[in-house]
């Protein structure tokens, strides 16, 4: 199986770093191939623009999402983003290592994700959620926060992770398709002794063992949904 593992963190020594290195180490010696992209490293741009191609379709009048489209038919993207995509497309579980930055992907990941996702390639005429290009596939965050658990629960100050993750978990990647397991959560790593990060580091290698069997985020599939695309009412 091949793994791709987007990490959005400037500092190699982390304790992102130090989840980086687990999962590659984990997965590896399971048998997986296993890519990263170190955002950082590779000085990814994570603005989308007219440099995402080599030419324009439509010149007169900029429209990124339908040069995307274009792109997809015409092998138009540039280097840097083609190269993401193919890696992206390789991958039988893609995972986002990060630090939560303002209840969100740091801006270098989002920038991935408005530049690699692209239209056409990975989403558009009816290949969405459940019949999205991705399905059969699987995706997981995983991530750091300042914060602890209490906070990010349903009756905490900043609200529950569930819904805080919501447009990552599903706008984004069950949109392409992709099965999304459950996140892994460090919770307030730069408070944390060395005996919890160590703690973290084991939960988190045995989650990575077991990610092709482990339950997915049920999130319902399209045939739940009506021409309005609005849930159905429940059968009786």
């Amino acid at each position: 199986m091949n793994v791709l593992i987007v990490y959005a963190h400037e500092e190699p020594k982390s304790f992102n770093g130090a989840m980086r290195d687990t999962a590659v180490r984990v997965l590896k010696e399971v048998g997986h191939t296993v890519e990263v992209s170190d955002l950082y490293a590779i000085q990814f741009n994570p603005v989308g623009g007219k440099q995402d191609f080599t030419a324009l379709a439509e010149p007169a009048i900029f429209k990124y999402g339908v040069e995307q489209t274009k792109a997809t038919e015409a092998g138009t993207f540039a280097a840097d983003v083609a190269a993401e995509q193919e890696k992206l497309l390789r991958a039988d579980l893609l995972i986002f290592q990060f630090p939560m930055w303002w209840f969100g992907l740091p801006a270098i990941l989002k920038g991935w994700v408005d530049r690699v996702f692209a239209a056409g390639l990975t989403y558009g005429g009816g290949r969405w959620y459940s019949q999205g290009v991705f399905k059969g596939k699987r995706a997981m965050l995983s991530l750091t926060t300042g914060g602890g658990p209490t906070i990010y629960s349903p009756t905490g100050l900043n609200g529950e992770m569930d819904t805080l993750l919501f447009p990552i978990q599903h706008g984004m990647l069950y949109f392409l398709g992709f099965d999304v397991l459950p996140p892994f959560i460090a919770w307030s790593v730069a408070r944390s002794s060395q005996e919890e990060r160590e703690k973290y580091l084991r939960a988190y290698t045995d989650r990575l063992r077991n990610w092709r069997t482990s339950e997915t985020i049920p999130f319902p599939p399209l045939e739940e949904y009506d021409e309005t695309l609005q849930r159905k009412q429940a059968v009786n």
